[in-house]
């Protein structure tokens, strides 16, 4: 059984309805006392890295995300989802993150773009993420992927967790992986095959 945490930030509904497509039994979590329960999580995401983190307290959701990862049961986060699990995020001033792993969140510099790219923030629509290694995450798909992003920060994180980069403007983590946790920066469940390849993937650790 899969928890899907709700905190009260966004549509949650695609990724429940991507999840019945594969087969996987899910369940929405809302507080901390559940989280223990499930076999898996998955925590998705969309908004503001502060509002997400104040919901996940509210709801005593923060310390129980840590409790499940120290106790090896697998653990996906998609989109803000990815980002909540680093120390701190530089969106709207600094705010601390879940401190799962070690790392920041950054905002796209749009001084590092070149100027006849003519690209825009949030980085909207279709991209590559190019594996850097081969994980039961991304069993199964090519070392180049298209899946659909929709985001403004990235991470910045040690080489040593990083699962796939992207080009927007420059190089970006858009995806990581340490021991039981994955995350990626893209919305599988948005992603057509390759998002379903992903999250069947998930659903079989």
């Amino acid at each position: 059984m899969i928890g899907i945490i709700d905190y009260g930030a966004g549509n949650i509904q695609s990724v429940v309805n991507a999840l019945d497509f594969v087969g996987a039994k899910s369940s929405l979590v809302k507080n901390g006392d559940d989280v223990s329960k499930f076999d898996k999580i998955l925590l998705p995401g969309v908004g503001a890295f502060s509002d997400a983190m104040s919901k996940l307290k509210d709801r005593n959701l923060d310390q129980a995300l840590r409790e499940f990862v120290k106790s090896g049961k697998p653990f996906l986060g998609i989109c803000l989802g990815l980002q909540l699990l680093f120390k701190e995020s530089d969106e709207f001033g600094l705010s601390k993150g879940l401190g799962i792993l070690d790392g920041r969140v950054v905002k796209f510099d749009k001084t590092k773009f070149r100027q006849d790219e003519h690209l825009k923030i949030p980085h909207i629509g279709w991209n590559t993420m190019e594996f850097t290694r081969d994980t039961k995450l991304n069993l199964g798909l090519n070392k180049s992927a298209y899946l659909y992003f929709v985001h403004s920060y990235h991470v910045e994180c040690g080489d040593d967790i990083v699962l796939a980069k992207s080009k927007y403007g420059y190089e970006f983590v858009s995806a990581v992986c340490k021991d039981n946790i994955f995350a990626i920066q893209p919305h599988p469940e948005k992603s057509h095959e390759n998002g379903i390849k992903i999250l069947k993937n998930f659903v079989e650790l």
